[in-house]
């Protein structure tokens, strides 16, 4: 039997994904091949307790990066077989939320160098593992998966008169969601408005700002206003900048108050809060189409596919960027002329192509509801067996065998 510790870097997002739910379905389905323990960073072991395992499995570091090479070389002194997971980029350029967190620290040169002291690397798609090998040449891909088990990937759609086009994401998306800008005004000029309803998910404003005291020259953090957070600029590019509501409708967004509005279903857009990671996902029952809007970038290539096999799990329309791990899975069913591929289970529109696409995708869906039912039915196709959990377990089981039988000593 194998003895597995894996370090998940959070219970909710990366941690969620990457090692929590991978290693519990690991345990569960193969009990007589592993044996799993599962810790986290804000909880660090120390080197002692380590050497009990055979493989560690962690997110991008165990300890303090100054610490790692010590720790990586007493492990493997120690016959204990390291593998790094990373699922992005440790590079982000100047626009990324994180980017001055990540150069403040030195994570682009600290991520990196971490990669060369380990035995091995999992990461999602073979687009990012051609990056990685640069660095260590054990690259293993182990997309990301969903547990068709789990009650927020199995649809419950509710329904309705309108076409519902949704996004759902996080608040390091901006520059994506600029690519989306003027759609909703192109959408009220070709007067096909009033059939759809736009919906955001996720939307939250817990956050803080910076702010240095020109007297003091102390630097002070208070929480951010509704209005200084990146989702009221999400909203703005959806709602054609509250141009699509109704006064009345407009002053009930301007409250910020999460309680339900009447007849949200007659409405021009829907403002979905934020939901706990088990359950975030039943937002997609709210809406028909996801929107996958991804600017091309160096960091934005390497990222995983999960807007793909989330919106497939749940059989939704797909409208997404020909961008990176868009690519992978993706068939374009709008041909040059446009026919439609029966074979298509999206609608890309290329890198640097025209921004009208969008309004364009969403208004030929508007008007073809056996369109949206044929993305919706070949997207969950493509995903269905692929990117299922227990199939990915399978496979993760088969690459920690291979890792152990390689690296063991």
């Amino acid at each position: 039997m194998i003895k597995i510790l894996a370090i998940a870097s959070d219970k909710t997002g990366v941690g969620y994904f990457r090692s929590l739910r991978p290693h519990q379905k690991l345990q569960e389905l193969y009990p007589e091949d592993f044996h799993v323990d599962i810790a986290y960073n804000n909880e660090p072991m120390k080197v002692d307790e380590l050497i009990k395992y055979d493989i560690i499995h962690f997110h991008k570091t165990i300890a303090n990066y100054e610490q790692m090479a010590e720790i990586t070389n007493h492990l493997r002194a120690n016959g204990v077989i390291t593998i790094m997971d990373l699922d992005d980029h440790w590079a982000p350029d100047t626009r990324h939320p994180a980017y001055h967190l990540i150069k403040s620290g030195d994570l682009d040169k600290k991520i990196p160098a971490n990669l060369k002291l380990v035995d091995a690397v999992t990461t999602t798609t073979t687009i990012f593992a051609d990056e990685i090998k640069k660095r260590n040449p054990n690259v293993y891909v182990i997309p990301n998966a969903i547990d068709k088990d789990d009650t927020q990937y199995q649809p419950n759609p509710v329904e309705s008169n309108k076409l519902r086009v949704g996004w759902l994401g996080g608040s390091s998306h901006k520059h994506d969601i600029k690519l989306l800008d003027g759609m909703s005004n192109k959408l009220s000029a070709s007067g096909v408005i009033s059939n759809i309803q736009f919906v955001v998910c996720g939307f939250d404003l817990r956050g803080f700002m910076s702010e240095r005291n020109a007297v003091t020259n102390e630097t002070v953090r208070r929480p951010i206003t509704p209005k200084e957070s990146v989702w009221y600029e999400y909203e703005k590019i959806f709602t054609d900048n509250y141009n699509i509501a109704s006064p009345e409708y407009k002053r009930f967004l301007d409250a910020f108050q999460e309680v339900p509005y009447p007849n949200i279903s007659e409405q021009p857009y829907n403002r979905v809060w934020t939901k706990p990671i088990d359950e975030y996902a039943n937002s997609y029952n709210l809406f028909d189409v996801s929107l996958a809007p991804l600017e091309d970038s160096a960091f934005n290539r390497v990222k995983s596919q999960l807007k793909v096999l989330e919106a497939g799990f749940h059989k939704k329309a797909l409208i997404a960027s020909e961008v990176g791990p868009y690519k992978i899975d993706l068939i374009n069913a709008y041909e040059k002329g446009g026919s439609i591929n029966p074979n298509g289970n999206a609608l890309l529109v290329p890198k640097g192509g025209d921004k009208k696409l969008w309004a364009k995708y969403v208004k030929l869906l508007s008007e073809n509801p056996d369109l949206v039912s044929m993305l919706a039915n070949n997207l969950h196709n493509t995903v269905k067996d692929k990117y299922e959990l227990a199939n990915v377990t399978k496979d993760r089981a088969d690459i920690y065998k291979e890792i152990y039988k390689k690296f063991k000593k």
